[in-house]
């Protein structure tokens, strides 16, 4: 018995001589920096201290400038390492997310089902009324709250205007859940729906629940008759981009805590789009379907990014990546890069062209 103890105790200790020593800030220690939720300060870490090639950072900074980019961060471990802002754009200016605040949306109807206010299959219905479509009583009740996020609703895109919110607007395609289709009037209808769930209006509600409690700044504004977009400056992004990477923690505060929701948020949510969660892109997947087209292509959405990257992406290239397995955030804000103007461009792939050697991944 003696012996057996003698055993474990050598086995115990040459295990614990044979472990990497981890250091604050070290994807192997488990830990990420979060900067104070008042004030400007934000850690910073030199790209060299990294391994990271900085011939090659001076031409990321010069393949920016020549795709009118506005403002760039790259975080890792929720330090910053790069930080660059073009033209007459500062750190406080604010830029306008475009459909990269469609993942936004997506938190914030996590929070809403975590607090019982909602649930994802839940009618539409019940919170827009009967008629908030042009569809027939029945179809209209297979609509959820669900396929908004998953973009299944079975709404017709080919309308004159895919962004009109207007009963007139929604007509019937399909059946809800055996469809997908990248179509913004379903989405922004989840505004009216967090609206009635929580009795307080949109920018209300996500200021309480995400914005001043990591610290952002910014505000949801109505560009046009029916768009709700949200504008912030870079860091604020990052913020996001930050709490998306830890999961919806805070600094060791919960702000979204259904980690089965952040779970399905990330993960395919139907079986048509495999590189689409809950209003969020995957990469990583074996195949992919793109705004405005119905085709579904092989392959992951951007062969030069890790598998497990999954982002926010807006119109004109605002982009917000998270990579856990690097424990990276990249920000970008700016005009379009090129001449493709949807959320997924070839501009993501192009970008992380320049990231790959970079960071040595």
């Amino acid at each position: 018995m003696q012996k057996q103890t003698y055993f474990l105790i050598g086995l115990l200790l040459l295990v614990a001589a044979c472990r990497k020593p981890s250091t604050p800030g070290d994807p192997a220690a488990g830990s990420l920096y979060f900067p104070p939720v008042t004030g400007t300060a934000w850690e910073t870490r030199p790209p060299a201290s990294l391994g990271w090639n900085e011939v090659q950072l001076n031409n990321l900074n010069s393949f920016l400038q020549t795709k009118n980019t506005k403002a760039f961060i790259v975080l890792k471990n929720g330090r910053i390492v790069v930080e660059r802002y073009f033209g007459t754009f500062t750190a406080d200016s604010n830029w306008y997310w475009a459909s990269a605040g469609k993942t936004a949306t997506a938190l914030l109807v996590g929070i809403a089902q975590q607090e019982g206010l909602l649930r994802l299959s839940d009618r539409t219905s019940q919170y827009l009324g009967t008629g908030w479509t042009s569809l027939p009583p029945a179809k209209e009740q297979l609509i959820t709250v669900a396929h908004q996020l998953s973009m299944t609703t079975g709404l017709d895109n080919a309308v004159p205007d895919d962004d009109c919110t207007l009963p007139s607007c929604l007509q019937y395609r399909a059946d809800a859940g055996t469809r997908w289709f990248y179509h913004n009037a379903p989405y922004t209808l989840l505004e009216k729906v967090v609206e009635q769930a929580s009795g307080k209006t949109y920018n209300q509600y996500f200021q309480e629940k995400v914005r001043n409690r990591i610290g952002m700044n910014g505000l949801w504004l109505r560009t046009g008759p029916y768009n709700n977009v949200y504008y912030s400056n870079a860091r604020s992004m990052a913020r996001f981009g930050l709490l998306l990477l830890a999961r919806g923690n805070w600094a060791g505060t919960p702000i979204l805590s259904d980690t089965g929701y952040f779970n399905s948020m990330i993960r395919s949510s139907q079986s048509l789009n495999l590189s689409y969660g809950y209003l969020t892109w995957l990469n990583g997947k074996a195949s992919h379907m793109l705004p405005l087209t119905s085709l579904v292509f092989n392959g992951m959405l951007t062969p030069n990014a890790p598998a497990d990257l999954y982002a926010a992406l807006g119109k004109n290239d605002q982009k917000i990546y998270v990579v856990p397995s690097q424990q990276l955030v990249v920000i970008r804000m700016g005009e379009s890069a090129g001449n493709v103007q949807l959320a997924v461009s070839s501009f993501d792939n192009e970008l992380w062209g320049q990231l790959r050697p970079l960071i040595g991944y």
